[in-house]
């Protein structure tokens, strides 16, 4: 299986504080990576530096073999890569649809455009009803649903996703990871995710990565890591 992504001694951080220290990962094509690990581990700032909002101070980062590290973000999304960002970004004053479309403004081929937009709506059936509702009268996880949405509408290769249980439900962070599960099967999509639900994101990824203090500490299969109880204690909490 080729490799979508490379990272290579990322280093990266805000200011003079480094927060990265030599990152390597390697993401196979049409698979799910978890990045495990407490608050403060660096997880969050992986996903920035790699989508382009902070920039590495050293290493290399290689998507499909394009070096990213120069790439403006406007061309990474061009690229095929969409981030949603811890937060889920919805904008609250436009309407569901608005919020949807923003997500194929930059894209050249119209009709597939309206396609994706169509194909959102079947994949979050809430949305579709509330499509001409403004975001503030969302629920959290609508909202959720939405940042999706968006990213899936410009129809992505690489999506890079941040705390997308954040303040939901079971049952519906159960609904979006088994989401995630079918995108993967279904259209090749390439999933780092982010999360602190350790067992949802473990019950969806093929592999997983586990960082402590800007390092990654442990990395393996899915089943794996899930199985080893010393890992778990000492990094994931439970």
């Amino acid at each position: 299986m080729s490799a979508l992504l490379r990272v290579q001694e990322l280093t990266a951080g805000y200011g003079a504080a480094p927060v990265l220290h030599g990152v390597d990962l390697t993401v196979p094509a049409g698979t799910i990576l978890a990045v495990l690990g407490a608050n403060g581990a660096g997880k969050t700032t992986l996903l920035r530096t790699l989508s382009g909002l902070l920039r590495p101070t050293h290493g290399r980062i290689r998507y499909d073999g394009t070096d990213l590290r120069a790439t403006p973000v406007e061309q990474m999304v061009r690229l095929g890569i969409a981030h949603v960002p811890e937060g889920r970004g919805v904008v609250t004053e436009l309407t569901v649809d608005e919020n949807l479309r923003l997500g194929g403004l930059w894209r050249r081929d119209r009709a597939d455009a309206r396609r994706a937009l169509t194909e959102v709506y079947d994949l979050f059936e809430p949305l579709a009803r509330r499509r001409h509702h403004p975001g503030h009268q969302l629920s959290g996880g609508e909202r959720q649903m939405l940042a999706l949405g968006r990213a899936l509408v410009g129809r992505p290769r690489l999506l890079l996703l941040d705390e997308p249980s954040l303040g939901l439900a079971p049952r519906v962070t159960a609904q979006i990871m088994a989401l995630l599960r079918t995108l993967r099967d279904t259209t090749g999509l390439t999933v780092l995710l982010v999360e602190q639900n350790v067992r949802s994101a473990l019950s969806v990824a093929d592999q997983g990565v586990v960082m402590s203090l800007g390092r990654i500490v442990a990395r393996d299969d899915a089943a794996s890591l899930r199985a080893d109880a010393d890992l778990r204690h000492v990094y994931l909490g439970f």
